[in-house]
């Protein structure tokens, strides 16, 4: 079994993944700001880590010790027409989404390397690599995240360490339901509304985390996995129609 180190473990996807993990067998260090926050998780280990604070980063992977795998989970939305949402907002969710996961990926990098094997895993999203309206600036982040792992992938795999892209659909979890939105009041109101009706069945945190389990223990693992048939389906219709607007594929009036 794997050491497997967990960034955003509080919560949502985190959470999940640190118990199903747990349960596989794992040796999990489960991390989130609050450590308070882990002291129910059934896992080897609990520190707290912050992505964004550099000397937290490093205290919290010295105290892990040799980490097999890393899963970038730590991450942060909003919602939001882009002529509203404020450029601050978007600079924030790039430092969490983005910028945070490569400080840990960098902190865990040259152990991995020295021993000649490692697993890195992104949490990403299908907003990754298409976009909806409203969820613009979530996307900045994901899709700049996708690039990073992409190129990650290509100047590691040199030192057996594997990269890999985790790419849900909607997922039901308390960090999207209670996300800040730019939209109530605005000129863009009706098409949230729109939006909330088309939206299918969102994944369960506890599916997400199964992919998670299944892709760690893949011997072979591609850089991207699609995570649940709305993601497959919504990435294929991206993939047939590239110079489309995307959410056209819904039935939306707008």
């Amino acid at each position: 079994m794997s050491s497997v180190l967990i960034t955003g473990a509080s919560q949502g996807i985190g959470r999940a993944t640190a118990i199903e993990l747990a349960h596989r067998g794992h040796r999990v260090v489960a991390t989130a700001r609050r450590l308070e926050s882990l002291d129910d998780l059934p896992v080897d280990q609990r520190l707290p880590l912050d992505v964004t604070d550099p000397d937290s980063v490093r205290d919290a992977v010295e105290a892990a010790g040799a980490i097999d795998v890393l899963v970038n989970n730590a991450g942060q939305t909003i919602r939001g027409p882009l002529e509203s949402v404020p450029p601050q907002e978007v600079l924030r969710l790039v430092e969490v989404n983005t910028v945070g996961a490569l400080r840990v990926t960098q902190a865990l990098l040259p152990a991995m390397r020295a021993r000649g094997t490692g697993r890195i895993l992104f949490v990403s999203s299908i907003l990754g690599r298409l976009t909806i309206p409203l969820t613009g600036a979530y996307s900045v982040s994901k899709w700049a995240l996708e690039a990073m792992a992409e190129t990650l992938a290509f100047e590691v795999a040199h030192f057996g360490i594997a990269v890999t892209l985790l790419e849900p659909g909607a997922v039901r979890t308390a960090g999207v339901s209670g996300a800040p939105s730019y939209t109530e009041g605005s000129p863009y109101e009706p098409l949230a509304q729109q939006l909330a009706i088309a939206r299918g069945e969102p994944l369960s945190v506890e599916a997400v985390a199964v992919a998670i389990g299944d892709a760690i223990e893949l011997r072979d693992p591609p850089l991207r996995i699609p995570i649940g048939s709305a993601a497959q389906a919504s990435l294929a219709a991206r993939k047939s129609h590239p110079d489309e607007i995307a959410f056209r594929f819904a039935p939306i009036d707008w």
